[in-house]
C-alpha cells in the first residue's frame, strides 16, 4: 500500500509532533510512505534521518495555486492508494482523484485533531478523529458515520535508556518539586494558570518546553508575581522524555485541547500528571485513577493538587501504575499504526481498490 501523507503546519505544535510520530511509526512498520510538508528546521530532518522521503511545498494562501498544481503532480508521480491530510490548509490544497484523474485512483482521508468546519474539508473522502467526541462532531456535520473513524493519537514508547535532563544545567535545586509543561505558549494552553499558582508552591520550580506569541506576556506575568526565578522558559524542545523523566510532575491544564498528546507521554514516561477537565483529557483521564483533573482556570485546584501529589508517594505510585497500563492498552505505536492501516484497507475495499499485494496483506 502507498500512502502519502500531507502537512502544512506551524512552526512548532503538538499535531506537528504527531504528524512526525505517525509517519516514522509507518516507515518502521514497512509501510511504502511519502511526505509532502512545508520547510522546518525541526520535522523534516526527524523525518530524513528516519529515513522517510519528504517533498517540500509552500502550502501558502488563498492565492497560492502553485502548492495545489505541485500536489498534483506529485500524487501522478507517486501513485499513492491513499493520501492522508492533516489540519485545514493541507486538506485545501489536496484534490480528490476524482479532480485529478490520475491514472491509479486514490482516496483522501483527514486527520481532524480540532472542531473544525467541515467546509474547510470539502476535498475529503473520509475522516480520522483521535476523539470518541470529534468523530460526534464531523458527523454532526452532516458526515456518514461508515466514512469517519475514531483512532487514538499514541505516544513514542520509552524503548532505550533515558538520561534525564540535568536539573543543575537548569539550575533547578535537586530538592525542588518541578512541574514541567510542554506546549506552545498560546492562551488555550493556560500556562498563566501555573504561573499564577507559584507564589502558594514556594518549592516548586516550572519548566516550560514550548515556543509561541506568549513568551514575554508570560514572563512579564511571572516577574510580576516575583517568582521569575522559578519559571524556565526552555524553547521547542524534542527531548521529551528527558525533560519528563527529569520533573517529579507534568501539567497539562489547557482552556481548550481537543485531544492532549502530552498526558499519553507523560503516562508512558510514569509520571504523575495534572489535567484539566478540557475536552480531551475529559474524555480519556480517569480522576484519582490515572491523574488528578481539575476545572479549567482554576490556579487553587491546581495548587492542591500539586501539593497533594508532591506529599502522598503512594497516591503517585498509584496513578503511575494505573496510567502506564492505560497507555499500554490503548495508546501505543503499534496499536495506532494497526488502527490507520486496518481502516486504509477497508476504505480502499468498499472503494473496490484493492490490488492483488493489497489482498495478500
Amino acid at each position: 500500500m502507498k500512502i502519502l501523507q500531507v502537512m502544512a503546519g506551524g512552526k512548532h505544535g503538538g499535531a506537528e509532533m504527531a504528524f512526525v510520530d505517525i509517519c516514522i511509526a509507518m516507515h518502521e512498520a514497512g509501510e511504502d510512505i511519502e511526505v509532502v510538508t512545508r520547510k522546518n528546521e525541526v520535522r523534516v530532518p526527524l523525518l530524513k534521518e528516519a529515513g522517510v522521503k519528504v517533498r517540500t511545498l509552500p502550502f501558502g494562501g488563498a492565492f497560492d495555486f502553485l502548492t495545489r498544481w505541485k500536489m498534483k503532480k506529485i500524487i501522478e508521480e507517486v501513485k499513492p492508494d491513499i493520501v492522508q491530510t492533516w489540519m485545514s490548509r493541507a486538506t485545501q490544497k489536496t484534490p480528490k482523484w476524482i479532480e485529478t484523474k490520475t491514472p491509479k485512483p486514490y482516496m483522501t482521508v483527514a486527520r481532524m485533531g480540532g472542531y473544525y468546519p467541515i467546509s474547510k474539508y470539502k476535498n475529503v473522502d473520509y475522516f480520522v478523529a483521535n476523539t470518541p467526541d470529534l468523530k460526534r462532531h464531523i458527523e454532526d456535520m452532516g458526515i456518514e458515520p461508515v466514512r469517519v473513524r475514531h483512532i487514538n493519537n499514541f505516544a513514542p514508547p520509552v524503548d532505550r535508556e533515558v538520561t534525564p535532563v540535568s536539573r543543575e544545567g537548569l539550575q533547578t535545586p535537586e530538592d525542588a518539586i518541578v512541574v514541567v509543561i510542554l506546549a506552545r505558549l498560546h492562551t488555550n494552553k493556560a500556562i498563566d494558570i501555573a504561573i499564577d499558582a507559584l507564589p502558594e508552591l514556594p518549592n516548586v520550580y516550572l519548566w516550560i518546553a514550548g515556543d509561541g506569541e506568549l513568551k514575554g506576556e508570560l514572563e512579564a506575568q511571572a516577574e510580576k508575581l516575583d517568582v521569575l526565578d522559578r519559571v524556565r522558559f526552555l524553547g521547542w524542545r524534542t527531548d521529551r522524555e528527558e525533560l519528563l523523566q527529569a520533573a517529579d510532575i507534568c501539567a497539562v491544564i489547557s482552556r481548550k485541547e481537543p485531544f492532549g498528546n502530552v498526558f499519553v507521554q507523560a503516562w508512558a514516561n510514569k509520571v504523575p500528571v495534572i489535567v484539566s477537565d478540557s475536552e480531551g483529557p475529559s474524555q480519556f483521564c480517569r480522576n484519582g485513577e490515572d491523574c488528578i483533573m481539575i476545572p479549567k482556570e482554576d490556579a487553587q485546584a491546581f495548587v492542591r493538587s500539586v501539593k497533594t501529589l508532591s506529599e502522598d508517594k503512594v497516591l503517585q505510585m498509584k496513578l503511575v501504575n494505573t496510567a502506564h497500563k492505560r497507555y499500554l492498552n490503548e495508546f501505543t505505536k503499534e496499536k495506532t499504526v494497526q488502527g490507520f492501516l486496518d481502516y486504509y484497507r477497508e476504505i480502499l475495499a468498499k472503494e473496490n481498490l484493492v490490488n492483488e499485494d493489497l489482498r495478500a496483506a
